[in-house]
């Protein structure tokens, strides 16, 4: 009766110690099963860290590329004679000049790389050329509100006849819509007739092509996505306007289509550049508002224009004009004070303003603005 206990009692260990031998081999068996899966998930990790690394480092080679670009650029054109080339292009008015700076947009836009003509449309002008300044509105239809007339009308009548001859305004028609620019060019031709006969005021037609389709607006169906795209638009039709003015002129104005000029204003905008002690000025404003107003250097106006094609889908143009300071006057990590001190040596204001602006009713629909300059 003992040793049938003993027995008992053995096969039970033998049946525990199976059992728990078995417990361990399948806990090991999963635990291996973990690890293998942890590995797996470890591999996969590191296999998409290298992908990003990767990526990363072409998009800085990209970076690269066009920094360096850029820089080849500005040192090609510094050590050159000048920024103009008196090519002659046969597609053009066999009179017109053609600036190379032009081809830049064929760099920043893929687009229009096969195109053959990007030069805009010369609708009315004589290629007046070796002024002092040229003066540039871009106007775009803003259906039953128009003010251009009353903006040329300021402009050009307060000029006396020899400031005239010395500068020269261009309007560039910057719409698709061929019924405006007809109205523009026929309210021109006869309000202005002896400036158009001289050549003192120009009308361009910008080509559609130059805006990709992405800057169509119609087909965006959230307002902040419509007016991102406008913003967008109108930094390109600033771009495109300066660099058709470059060759013209020794200095640039840019106005807008919506404002008036005080009385004498183009005689008291020469005598200040001309009494300027200082060349180490980067631009003058010659009122507080927007892009209204800013005179530049014309030999200047493709650094500018490169900069604002680099950031022109990120903000309006008078906000990139600010950047522009960031990036060329101040160092980084440098105190503030010393940085806002150097900006107001080459960034000169004007005042009291000669200009205002008059327009309510914004080129984008629906959009009013009551903005004044508290200056003029």
């Amino acid at each position: 009766m003992r040793t049938k206990q003993v027995n008992l009692l053995i096969t039970l260990v033998a049946v525990a110690l199976f059992s728990f031998s078995c417990f361990c081999i399948y806990k090991i068996t999963q635990t291996n099963n973990q690890l293998i899966n942890c590995r797996n998930h470890i591999l996969e990790f590191k296999e998409n860290m290298l992908h990003l690394r990767n990526k990363t480092e072409k998009n800085s080679q990209e970076m690269m590329k066009v920094l360096n670009r850029i820089k080849y650029e500005i040192t090609k054109r510094e050590n050159s004679s000048g920024n103009l080339v008196a090519q002659k292009a046969d597609i053009l008015n066999k009179n017109e000049t053609v600036s190379n700076t032009f081809e830049d947009l064929k760099f920043f836009f893929p687009h229009i790389r096969k195109e053959g003509r990007i030069y805009p449309d010369v609708i009315i002008g004589k290629g007046k050329t070796g002024v002092s300044f040229a003066l540039g509105i871009s106007t775009v239809n803003k259906g039953n509100y128009s003010y251009l007339k009353q903006t040329l009308t300021s402009v050009v009548s307060r000029m006396t006849l020899s400031e005239e001859k010395d500068s020269v305004v261009i309007v560039s028609v910057a719409d698709s819509n061929k019924d405006y620019l007809h109205s523009v060019v026929k309210m021109i031709t006869r309000k202005f007739k002896r400036q158009v006969r001289s050549g003192s005021l120009e009308v361009i037609s910008i080509h559609a092509f130059l805006y990709s389709s992405m800057l169509n607006a119609k087909h965006l169906a959230e307002a902040s996505q419509k007016l991102a795209s406008w913003r967008t638009k109108q930094v390109l039709d600033f771009c495109i306007l300066m660099l058709y003015a470059q060759p013209k002129a020794k200095y640039y104005l840019q106005l807008e289509d919506d404002i008036i000029a005080k009385e004498m204003y183009f005689t008291k905008i020469t005598d200040f550049v001309g009494n300027i002690s200082s060349n180490n000025w980067f631009f003058i404003e010659f009122s507080m508002l927007g892009f209204i107003g800013k005179l530049f250097r014309s030999e200047d106006l493709t650094h500018f224009v490169w900069f604002f094609l680099m950031f022109y889908k990120e903000k309006p143009i008078d906000w990139l004009l600010k950047d522009i300071f960031q990036v060329k006057v101040c160092d980084t990590g440098e105190d503030l004070g010393n940085c806002i001190k150097r900006k107001k040596q080459i960034r000169i204001r004007y005042k009291p303003s000669p200009f205002q602006h008059v327009g309510i009713h914004s080129s984008f629909p629906g959009k009013e603005q009551y903005e004044k300059d508290v200056y003029y």
